[in-house]
């Protein structure tokens, strides 16, 4: 009975291994055919189409900005001559602490919320949805269902140019977004809508587009050139950095005042009048302003 019972033990085993050996084997088949079909997805040589130069601008200038402040990026704008294009300081986070950076995906709305799904079908991941409703403080042009479904869509943020509803839901929502302030009313009325609804919207004095790149904080909105984006980033990453000694230095008992050698801008502006501080401060390597 004993050898009974060990040869059946041997049995079950044996199947045992037979059905993880299969097992392996079709795994192994699978990924090797998924292999095979990347291969195919994304094929290598000099018939390769080219990949595409934005797709990855988004991703890496949200990944900078995660260290930087919009504060960095319009002193960096300045320091490069590049016009600071600041949102109207009405332009709020809708929860404080949100932050959000990428690029423009712009939608003039004219009354409907068709021009947002029209949008996010052109959306790339980490675009961030800049909505254009002129302004306009008798009606809230963005509720709980776009903001999840610019979720959906990998949209990174929404920054209006105007007012928002729902503002418990898109809170819980979690996308980062910005308002002039909340309405309970939706849409008005249905406007007609400009051949351009898609291509550009207007933000304060601002017009932007795909080719621009937005920066949202607790300080408020800025934008700034796409093909600038190193440059840019570069230069607010210097002046963060600068400003991190300072206030370093500061906290160690030496003052503001004589890092930047101010006595001697005092000197040297009884000799020169029409000498600035911005003009001492680049002479000495600070970073107050700029």
């Amino acid at each position: 009975m004993a050898q009974r019972e060990r040869i059946q033990r041997d049995e079950r085993g044996g199947r045992d291994k037979r059905v993880e050996q299969d097992g392996l084997a079709r795994r192994e088949e699978r990924e090797e055919g998924d292999q095979r079909a990347g291969d195919a997805a994304v094929p290598d040589g000099p018939n390769s189409p080219e990949p595409d130069a934005s797709a990855g601008v988004g991703a890496g200038v949200a990944r900078r900005f995660a260290a930087l402040t919009t504060a960095h990026v319009a002193d960096a704008c300045i320091r490069a001559g590049v016009p600071v294009r600041c949102a109207p300081s009405a332009v709020r986070a809708v929860t404080p602490g949100s932050r959000v950076a990428g690029r423009v995906l712009p939608a003039r709305h004219v009354g409907s919320v068709d021009i947002f799904l029209e949008a996010y079908e052109a959306a790339r991941p980490g675009d961030v949805l800049v909505v254009d409703n002129g302004g306009r403080l008798d009606e809230a042009c963005v509720g709980d269902l776009a903001v999840l479904e610019a979720q959906a869509a990998g949209v990174a943020g929404v920054v209006i140019w105007g007012l928002h509803r729902d503002t418990a839901d898109i809170r819980a929502i979690g996308l980062p977004m910005f308002s002039t302030g909340a309405l309970p009313t939706g849409p008005l009325s249905l406007r007609e809508r400009p051949a351009d609804a898609l291509a550009c919207a207007t933000v304060g004095d601002w017009t932007v587009s795909a080719a621009d790149l937005v920066f949202a904080d607790d300080d408020g909105v800025v934008f700034a050139p796409a093909d600038r984006a190193d440059e840019l980033l570069t230069l607010a990453e210097t002046i963060r950095d600068t400003e991190r000694r300072q206030a370093d230095q500061i906290r160690a008992g030496h003052t503001l005042r004589a890092q930047v050698r101010f006595d001697a801008y005092l000197a040297r502006r009884r000799e020169t009048p029409t000498l600035t501080f911005r003009d001492h401060l680049r002479a000495v390597g600070g970073a107050i302003e700029e």
